[in-house]
């Protein structure tokens, strides 16, 4: 399984929310390129880049943040938040993201979505499928869809997605543990590879989420808070 920490942006600053609630900011010590060297020296090979700015604009925002990381770490960068048009794909991609991350567009744009599927294949476009009482959430949280988020994932695979981010906005930030029932349900039902993100608190879930079948697990408050170690990570990496 792979272990991915994140790191959100707003404003050039490495912060974190609660529940995706901006107003819960909290900054953390260190830039994200710092940040991101310390996950580096303790065998880290992953990071998850989430420009916060970008997730509520119309377009990705902190992309030089993105290109300062990949150019000066060896890091396999996730990015995603903004990522609404085909510019800003392109913009990702040669700042250095391997992969890139989108949910807003893949709710209100399937034709587009499944056009840059198509040009940069599965190994590069991850399908964001964020959630709020089953229910899709876009633009940065702030909005909520009608789409179920197993069929949303079911509809995906059927067009080639291989990879899935699944954060349930409930537990995001909020240290009680992630969403194994619904995590349980979608590998049940589904073949793709399932990223858990969201409510990750001790050494312990990730073992279960490994036992589970999840393709990888995303980290942050768990981090940043002293939940779990570099050092607890190093081990396991």
């Amino acid at each position: 399984m792979k272990i991915i920490p994140a790191i959100d942006i707003i404003d050039g600053k490495c912060v974190r929310l609660s529940k995706g609630d901006y107003s819960t900011q909290k900054i953390y010590k260190g830039k994200p390129l710092e940040v991101a060297k310390e996950f580096e020296a303790s065998g880290i090979k992953y990071l998850h880049l989430v420009d916060l700015d970008g997730a509520k604009s119309e377009q990705i925002v902190n992309y030089k943040t993105l290109e300062e990381i990949t150019s000066q770490t060896n890091l396999i960068v996730d990015f995603g938040g903004g990522i609404k048009r085909a510019e800003d794909v392109r913009i990702a991609f040669e700042s250095g993201a391997y992969k890139i991350t989108a949910g807003s567009v893949a709710s209100k744009n399937s034709e587009l979505f499944t056009d840059w599927l198509e040009v940069y294949g599965s190994e590069r476009i991850v399908l964001g499928a964020d959630c709020k009482d089953r229910m899709i959430a876009t633009n940065g949280w702030l909005e909520s869809s009608t789409h179920d988020v197993l069929d949303f994932i079911q509809g995906y695979e059927k067009k080639g997605i291989q990879e899935v981010i699944c954060t349930d906005i409930s537990k995001d930030g909020m240290l009680q543990g992630p969403s194994f029932e619904l995590y349980k349900e979608i590998l049940r039902q589904t073949k793709v590879q399932l990223i858990a993100s969201g409510g990750v608190t001790s050494f312990q879930d990730l073992l279960d989420l490994k036992a589970l079948g999840c393709a990888g697990a995303i980290i942050g408050k768990a981090i940043y808070e002293g939940k779990i170690t570099l050092k607890e990570l190093e081990r396991l990496c």
